[in-house]
Order: C-alpha cells, then structure tokens, then sequence
C-alpha cells in the first residue's frame, strides 16, 4: 500500500462498553459521556457504543438511550450503536429507533448491529446461541428493506412477523443511515456485509488465549460475497477495532495500562465468561508484550503507534477507519491524555492534515538562503536610501 493511501485513514472509538466491578454504574456512564464531549473537542470522527446485559462488566443495556444523551453534548462527531445485537430485537423497531436518532443527530448516527456475543445475554433472553446467525441474516435483510424502501414489507419468521410494514419516518440523511455489521473470527458477517453492501466493523483484537486476527482474510471473504452479488467492496469504509494507549515513552504506557490488562484478562475473561486464560503478575507483562508485537494491542509512544497503524495497514491490506477500543486497563485522565496525543501526533501522520505544513517548511527551507540574501539586499538599499535623504534635507 502506498504512503499517500495510508494518510487516507480516519480515526474514532469503540466502547463496548465494560468497566470493572466496584465502581458506582452511574458515573461510569457519566464519565463516558464525558469521554465522547473530549473525543467530539478534540476532532475524532466517530464514536461507537456497545449493547450488554449480563455479566456484570457491561453497564450499557441500550446503546441508543446513551447516544440520545451523547449527541446533545456534542457538535461534530458520528456516534453509532457498537452494536446493536439483532436476534434481541424485532428488527421493525430497530429501524425505527435508528431512523429517529438519525433525526436527532441531523445524520450524525450510524447502525452498527451484530449477532451478540455474550452467551448469557442469549440465556436470559431465550434465543439459542446455534439461532444467532439465522436470526442475524433474517433481521438484516428485514432492517434494510426498512431503511431502504417504501414498499410495505409482510414477512413471518416465526420468531418475528411484519404485516404491511413501513416506516412512516423517513430518514433524515439523504443518503439514508448508513449500516455497519460486526465481525469477529467467523466468515459469517463479512460475507453478510458483502452481500449487502453494507459496512464491515472488524475487531483487530483476539480472544485471550486464541492465535492473532488474520484481518486479511476476513477481507476476502467480504470480498468474495460481494463480487458474487455484483458489488465492489470499498476498503475505505472498512472499519477495525483495536486497543490502542500512547504515553509519553513506551515504557509509560505498558506501566500505564498493565495493572489493568490483566485484571480485564483475569476477572473479566477468567472468572466471569470461564475462558482458562488467567495469567499471574510475574507472567503479565511478557504476554502483554507478546499481544502487542501480533498487532492484538498498540501501546507505546507515538513513534510505536505511528509505526505499528502502518504495520496493520500493510497487513490487512489497508482500511479506512481505526477506531480505538476503549478500555479501562488506564486511569480515566490517562485515557484522555493517549487520546490527545494520538489526536495530535499520530492521527496527522495518516489524515494528511500536517502534508500541507511539512511542504511549506520543506520549500522555505530549500529557499532560506535566497530569501535571506533577498532580505538581507532589500535592507542594506533601505538604510542606504534612508541615509541618502537626510543628506539631501
């Protein structure tokens, strides 16, 4: 890929959202918010909130609640539902939710939906985790044809039925509210949003315990589905996940976050969900090491995130969007600070927006010489000429 297309990227955030138990749920929520208000100051283009309902670590039930609340503390940035799990839902109120918060954002909001991931949501919820494709593909195509048509819509999937149904609200956005499908490990979603032509949100980053993402092949299964329904796939509007924190040095922010990765790896992923990944103290910072050289994490000064953006760009092929996931694994201000500095110092390197200014000091320095002899003459004919009148007066 070509150092012109890598300044093509664009960046946000993705909040799943998971705190760690112990803290009063209502201020984690209020400190997000708080969250997307610096992200919206400091230019970031979107910004992604998660759907949780059991195991403790998501406080968020309903996505679209929060971005009603996010989008009036904001002024420029995209919020969108990351994601909103469609075998939970009737999929004829999905699409009216999204078309009404595509009103109240005047087309800031974006639909991202997903086949949910937790297995306890599924339990308490009554849907088998062997029906969450089917009822995924099912609801897709029910949302779409909401979104997209006029034409009265009378389906029966046994666990969903419509009669004449369309939305009497039509989208605010010209372009209608743009749509975004999850994807994880499985071919399922790519191939999913392929089909559709809909846009794919990746997650970069791997289950504990599992080998690294090959983000390259979830690509060309989205591909492959596509090129079979007569679509040609964008990478620019491809987005992928990861976990990212700039510090000062590198050996800042490993110091930053390790505490943290490996209470979100040992509480959260060990003793709740029962994967067998718990790590001990002595052993954490090697395979948090090990995550960030597979390209699981970025962490490290910005030189580190600079070099390892181009490095994911070079091995998924290239894509248009980075969106960072947010997590507690840092206190709340150092957070904040690896955003400023990633929206400072790193972003630039791949928007394009210092080119213009690297241009100018290259051209003038080029120049300096002549300007200054230029400058120099114009002066020494000034004081000559100044001199040369008082004579005469």
């Amino acid at each position: 890929m070509t150092a012109e297309a890598s300044r093509r990227l664009g960046f946000g955030a993705f909040l799943s959202p998971l705190h760690p138990l112990g803290e009063d749920p209502t201020l984690t929520m209020w400190r997000d918010l708080e969250l997307i208000e610096w992200l919206d100051q400091l230019g970031y283009e979107e910004f992604w909130v998660g759907e949780h309902h059991s195991a403790g670590w998501g406080v968020i039930p309903s996505p679209e609640l929060f971005i009603a609340a996010a989008a009036e503390r904001t002024r420029h940035i995209n919020l969108g539902t990351g994601v909103i799990s469609l075998p939970y839902h009737h999929p004829y109120m999905v699409a009216a939710r999204a078309v009404q918060l595509d009103h109240q954002t005047r087309g800031r909001f974006l639909l991202g939906v997903g086949a949910g991931s937790l297995p306890s949501d599924m339990h308490q919820l009554g849907v088998a985790p062997a029906e969450t494709r089917q009822r995924t593909a099912e609801a897709l195509e029910t949302v779409l044809h909401l979104l997209r048509s006029e034409e009265p819509l009378t389906v029966d999937r046994g666990w969903y039925r419509l009669r004449d149904a369309r939305l009497q609200l039509r989208p605010w956005s010209r372009g209608g509210v743009p749509v975004a499908l999850s994807s994880a490990t499985s071919p399922f979603s790519m191939r999913l949003a392929g089909q559709h032509g809909i846009t794919p949100l990746s997650f970069g980053a791997p289950r504990p315990g599992s080998g690294p993402s090959d983000l390259r092949e979830q690509w060309r299964h989205l591909e492959e589905a596509a090129e079979a329904h007569g679509r040609t796939p964008d990478r620019s509007e491809w987005r992928v996940t990861l976990p990212l924190h700039v510090a000062e040095t590198r050996e800042e922010a490993f110091r930053q976050v390790l505490d943290g990765w490996l209470r979100y790896r040992n509480e959260y992923w060990a003793d709740t969900l029962g994967l067998p990944v718990a790590l001990s103290p002595g052993d954490a910072r090697k395979a948090l090491e090990s995550t960030v050289d597979n390209l699981g994490a970025i962490i490290g000064s910005v030189d580190d995130a600079i070099a390892a953006i181009q490095q994911v760009q070079e091995v998924t092929g290239g894509f248009g969007r980075l969106l960072v996931n947010v997590q507690d694994w840092a206190s709340h201000e150092q957070v904040k600070r690896s955003f400023e500095l990633l929206a400072r110092y790193v972003a630039p390197r791949f928007t394009g927006a210092v080119r213009g200014l690297e241009a100018s000091q290259a051209w003038t320095a080029e120049r300096s010489q002549e300007f200054l002899g230029a400058a120099f003459a114009a002066q020494q004919k000034a004081i000559e000429d100044s001199g040369s009148v008082r004579v005469g007066g």
